[in-house]
């Protein structure tokens, strides 16, 4: 799976596994999390929003089960 970096204050990079449906995303602060059952029109959504932060925190990080790792 490739990361791809992003332009955001808190996300250094997000990568997706669409046959998984795993979003992995790396801080910039160090942590590296996957979130599970994320369907491809949610990542595409995140990939298209103008701060990905702000939609990560509103409509990924409440609405899906995760793992650090």
């Amino acid at each position: 799976m490739k990361m791809e970096p992003v332009d955001s204050e808190a996300i250094s990079s997000i990568g997706y596994d669409e046959a998984a449906k795993e979003l992995h995303v790396f801080f910039r602060n160090g942590s590296k999390v996957k979130y599970f059952e994320v369907s491809p029109e949610k990542h595409k959504a995140l990939m298209d929003a103008e701060s990905k932060g702000k939609h990560f925190a509103k409509h990924i990080r409440p609405a899906h089960k995760f793992a650090r790792y």
